[in-house]
């Protein structure tokens, strides 16, 4: 085994064959963390968006928080509801981009993949940066480094993932429900001491006032809509995430409509639950977030002025309902919620992979993108999102504010397109369904898919009037070049299938002729391999070639070529100007004739080495020979290898390590029967 499959097998784990795939699909209990973690976690940070976006009209703005949560809770039910239906009707994990594709056509569909995929992307950053602003709170040291802080914990997750599916998801359970717990039981005690205890709950940031931008003074008439409609769209943030469940369908436990849906319902009941409860929460004990880039800033009680970001709003909760009655609470939800926030990371890194593999299948992404790795997970998918993510939190280093500002447009694009093709899908049914009660249901599912088009369309209006200029407009390019390298990718795959296809009976014919040309530059055992080899294929002419670089040793070659009495005629070629590459590729080109089918076979003798650094001693020119014959029509090109001592060896301890973990795998195979 090698170093790299070595360290490869700790880091991933052992393999495992493509008979153990039903072992990687998820339960209920083990789905809801991997698919909603994202949507569950951004419970804390989109209420932080909610009161930074209100704080540019001051104090008059942090009045609308609950007013705008309410209506982000709203359109999170009707999405949920929206996406149980996709569930049942497309259960082969397409999604999003199986439904526009199917109703809409091909192009609706590439723009539904192409904001996923953007969205995807945009996802793990936003939670990983979110996840290191809070750490900030108890690990101040990050401040200045938080890009390479999340670049780091980016990587740790696609290790995660790497290792499979069910791993990762058994791995990020337990975090993912201990943070519910503890966000329910922070705003049970919470509010359990104001109103039943008496007690007057005061956030760090409740006496402070804050002083907005001009540019939203006066708060009045048309100023208040678009303040709204900004906030609105960055609570919206919450909603991201759904649609994952809908693309994950296929990791689900039979039956995986049915447990796909389930697993919705609970991730909208729970996740607008946590939402109205911290809003609430906030609301009522007077937390204050402010936006620093647009001059915004507080001002303590004693007048001093305060031009720093405050705590999260997670933060500021933790503290007054934990700190002083039960210090232990504060520790724990704080270390859940970074934990969380970078698990829900998990979501996208297993929506993602799932939809570019059905991509990559339909040959709009490289078809190496479809295939599943050692550990039956797309981690080519995996490799692609993180290194994305990765890019994404250093340029931008991991600040949320301006990361949340490309965010959601994708998603909703991809909402918008989903539903109008839901309701399209069930209207066609309708056309040839006469049972009564079916068509019944397919009446129901069509209207809560039409609701669904309703909200997400005029969403996803508000998001592109309110955050085109404050960022959106760059996940809208994003998409549009992916969208781009799509089609391109797949008009070139279909060019490809047409120049390979048979369409003629000469392509069934055998070769008329075949001229076969063996290149040495030595008398010895690799040479004669290659020469015997050539002739036990019976060509219908066979030469050997070498190219005079030096006189003596030519002379030399030749000499020892005779006295060995080798069976096949040597050609010299003269190469006054010393090379070797350019001299052969002449000689090929000459002989090759017009005859489409007259082959040129050239057979290389290569050595076979066991260390790396031993390749960069030999087959340089061979490899530089091969790679310009392979552009040359009528020329194949065959590699005849030669194993040497540490090629062997290699090989010995290769086939060693292979038997060793075939044992190891019936063992284990023996004690799981």
């Amino acid at each position: 085994m090698s170093v790299w499959d070595a360290t490869k097998r700790v880091l991933v784990g052992p393999k495992l064959a493509s008979t153990r795939l039903g072992e990687t699909l998820l339960p209920k209990r083990i789905a809801l963390p991997v698919f909603a973690s994202d949507a569950l976690s951004s419970v804390a940070y989109a209420p932080d968006e909610i009161l930074i976006t209100l704080s540019l009209a001051g104090m008059a703005g942090f009045a609308f928080s609950l007013p705008v949560a309410l209506a982000v809770a709203a359109v999170m039910l009707i999405v949920v509801a929206s996406y149980r239906q996709v569930v049942h009707a497309y259960p082969s994990g397409g999604g999003d981009y199986e439904v526009a594709t199917v109703n809409l056509g091909a192009n609706a569909g590439l723009t539904v993949a192409s904001a996923l995929l953007v969205d995807y992307v945009l996802t793990v950053a936003v939670s990983v940066s979110s996840g290191i602003q809070n750490a900030k709170a108890m690990f101040p040291f990050l401040s200045g480094h938080e890009g390479a802080f999340a670049a780091l914990v980016i990587l740790l997750i696609m290790s995660m993932n790497l290792r499979g599916v069910r791993e990762s998801g058994t791995f990020f359970a337990i975090p993912t429900y201990a943070f519910m717990v503890s966000v329910g039981a922070m705003v049970a005690w919470g509010l359990t001491q104001i109103f039943l205890l008496g007690r007057d709950l005061r956030a760090e940031t409740a006496d402070y006032t804050v002083v907005g931008s001009s540019e939203y003074d006066p708060f009045i008439g048309f100023v208040v809509v678009m303040l709204l409609a900004r906030t609105f769209s960055s609570g919206c943030a919450a909603l991201t995430g759904v649609e994952a469940i809908s693309n994950g369908v296929p990791n689900f436990q039979r039956p995986k409509s049915t447990n796909a849906a389930t697993t919705l319902l609970l991730l909208g009941t729970i996740a607008v639950s946590m939402l109205l409860g911290i809003v609430t929460m906030a609301k009522m004990t007077g937390v204050k977030m402010l936006d620093i880039r647009d001059g915004v800033y507080l001002v303590t009680p004693a007048g001093e002025q305060i031009h720093e970001e405050a705590t999260t709003v997670m933060g500021q909760l933790a503290q007054v309902v934990f700190y002083d009655s039960f210090r232990p609470g504060f520790y724990f939800l704080m270390t859940v919620t970074v934990i969380i926030l970078f698990l829900a990371a998990n979501t996208a890194f297993n929506g993602f992979p799932t939809l570019a593999s059905i991509l990559a299948k339909d040959g709009y992404l490289p078809h190496q993108l479809h295939t599943r790795g050692d550990r039956l997970a797309f981690s080519n998918g995996i490799l692609m999102l993180a290194g994305g993510a990765i890019a994404l939190v250093m340029v931008f280093n991991a600040s949320v504010t301006m990361l949340i500002q490309m965010y959601v447009v994708g998603v909703f694009i991809s909402f918008t397109l989903s539903q109008t093709g839901m309701v399209r899908h069930w209207t066609r049914h309708l056309r040839t369904e006469d049972d009564p009660a079916t068509r019944a249901v397919m009446k129901r599912s069509r209207a809560i898919n039409a609701i669904g088009l309703i909200a997400t369309g005029t969403v996803l209006f508000v998001v592109l009037i309110s955050k085109f200029i404050h960022g959106a407009w760059m996940a809208i390019l994003a998409m549009v070049v992916i969208f781009g390298l799509m089609k391109m990718i797949h008009r070139h795959y279909d060019h490809v299938a047409h120049e390979t296809a048979l369409d003629d009976v000469s392509d069934r014919a055998l070769p008329s002729r075949v001229r076969a040309i063996v290149l040495v530059n030595a008398v010895n055992k690799p040479t004669v391999k290659a020469l015997q080899f050539a002739r036990a294929t019976m060509p219908s002419s066979i030469e050997a070639v070498t190219v005079a670089v030096d006189a003596d040793e030519t002379t030399e070659f030749i000499e020892s070529w005779d006295a060995e009495d080798l069976p096949v005629r040597l050609r010299v070629i003269d190469s006054p100007y010393r090379q070797i590459t350019q001299p052969f590729i002449d000689y090929v080109k000459q002989i090759r004739s017009d005859n489409p089918r007259d082959v040129v076979c050239i057979y290389i003798p290569e050595y076979v080495v066991g260390h790396w650094y031993e390749s960069i001693l030999h087959n340089q020119t061979a490899l530089l020979i091969r790679a310009r014959l392979h552009f040359m029509p009528g020329v194949m090109v065959t590699s005849v290898p030669y194993q040497l001592g540490s090629g062997q060896a290699h090989g010995q301890r290769q086939a060693a390590a292979e038997q060793q973990m075939k044992d190891a795998h019936a063992i284990r195979a023996a004690r799981s029967s």
